[in-house]
């Protein structure tokens, strides 16, 4: 049974409104804060940005302090397949660690293990 694209993710997050329409362009500097946090950016409020040729992140959802999940915007000729990952990230403290999960890649990955 083939099923299309657009159909399965659709049915994968539970809504009407596929990811590709969600996700449509780069960030551009955009900084992830805690939530309920308002004010300047303090050292350790990662800066993301892929608002450069070849950038594709579309979207970041801040966790928790250190934890990050990254959506990967689709290729402009290709938007089935998201192979790689281009973005850069600032405002870094010194000896800082962060787990930064690139989701939707991983998603498509594993999905296609398990299409009839």
């Amino acid at each position: 049974m083939k099923t299309n694209m657009a159909e399965s993710r659709t049915a994968e997050t539970g809504s009407d409104i596929e990811i590709d329409e969600i996700i449509t362009g780069n960030l551009s500097k955009y900084t992830a804060f805690p939530p309920g946090y308002y004010g300047q950016a303090k050292k350790g409020h990662l800066v993301f940005d892929a608002c450069f040729e070849s950038g594709n992140l579309g979207r970041v959802d801040y966790i928790t302090e250190f934890e990050y999940d990254l959506f990967i915007r689709p290729d402009t000729c290709n938007p089935r397949f998201r192979v790689w990952f281009n973005f850069s990230v600032e405002n870094v403290k010194e000896s800082q660690v962060s787990t930064i999960y690139v989701e939707y890649l991983a998603v498509l990955l594993l999905k296609k293990l398990f299409v009839n």
